[in-house]
């Protein structure tokens, strides 16, 4: 089990940073795609895929946008946050086995708990390909949790 520790209002700081990486994978698109119902076939159809623009297959966007709701709830500020909002603009594409980096950066503290969050998803070759920006409510006490493990997920 992995333990994750936030870190409370009072202690975040202007330009504090944190990231968070995660590789996608087939498991993660088809997950993915029966979790939101969004079956676009750029996604799930290499056919498909290679006659767009694109050439290949792509990740759903909005998986970028998981991975920042997790960098926000477990890295910084971490256990106990409350997501506010999320502007995100996407850059580049995101392809099956890139490996993507969210990049969390404290922006401001602004009144009655409340944080900006610049938000931004980097893939392998450090290429911008999410740019966005959070406001969340931050933890006001300081807690280590546990993290639930989680049991496997067959698709099918």
């Amino acid at each position: 089990m992995t333990a994750s520790t936030n870190t409370p209002y009072d202690a975040l700081e202007v330009g504090q940073t944190a990231s968070y990486s995660e590789t996608v994978t087939e498991r993660h698109i088809q997950l993915f795609a029966e979790l939101s119902g969004d079956r676009n076939p750029v996604h799930l159809d290499a056919e498909y895929a290679a006659k767009t623009i694109f050439k290949e297959r792509i990740a759903h966007g909005m998986i970028s946008g998981a991975l920042i709701s997790a960098a926000v709830a477990c890295e910084l500020p971490g256990p106990g946050t409350i997501y506010l909002g999320q502007q995100m603009s996407f850059q580049k594409p995101v392809k099956l086995g890139d490996t993507l980096t969210v990049r969390l950066e404290i922006l401001e503290k602004l009144p009655k708990f409340k944080v900006r969050i610049a938000t931004r998803v980097f893939n392998q070759r450090d290429e911008l390909v999410v740019d966005g920006e959070a406001e969340i409510l931050a933890p006001r006490k300081q807690q280590s949790v546990t993290l639930t493990e989680l049991p496997p997920i067959t698709v099918g």
